[in-house]
């Protein structure tokens, strides 16, 4: 099911938050998996890094998300004419809003005083959130492409 119309395909390709989103969405998931990393490290042996570091790097990985998602309204409105919660992109949006929502709480249980266990589950968790929205984006951008080669075989674009 194409989201896009062949005018929208055109608006995509020439929009410069597309380029922003190809360069900062690979950026993001390096991000991912350092923190993922460090976490699971530390996890396993708290005496070779302080906490400090695994708070640092889902400080780094938030603000990713974050710029990401602002980045994406911006596309959005460009193409749709709609910042965020259109149709095309209902589901993204919603899994985004849910893995921003686990970030943010990281860092609202951390001020709360959560020992630094139960943080580090919550991490994960957000960390969770991502990689379940990042492959739903993946699967329409797989699904956007065949659509696309679709359309320029029929000469459309």
């Amino acid at each position: 099911m194409p989201r896009y119309t062949p005018e929208q395909l055109e608006k995509r390709n020439a929009s410069v938050w597309t380029q922003i989103q190809l360069i900062l969405a690979p950026v993001q998931f390096v991000v991912f998996l350092a923190g993922v990393i460090l976490t699971f490290i530390y996890m396993q042996n708290d005496q070779l890094f302080s906490f400090y570091w695994v708070s640092v790097a889902i400080l780094f990985k938030t603000l990713l998300f974050g710029l990401l998602l602002i980045t994406g309204a911006y596309f959005e409105k460009e193409i749709f004419d709609k910042w965020i919660y259109g149709k095309e992109f209902v589901w993204e949006d919603v899994g985004s809003t849910v893995a921003a929502f686990f970030h943010l709480l990281y860092f609202v249980m951390a001020y709360m005083g959560y020992p630094e266990d139960v943080l580090i589950w919550e991490a994960f968790l957000a960390y969770f959130t991502y990689i379940v929205n990042a492959m739903q984006y993946l699967a329409r951008i797989l699904l956007e492409k065949h659509n696309e080669r679709r359309l320029r075989s029929q000469g459309v674009l």
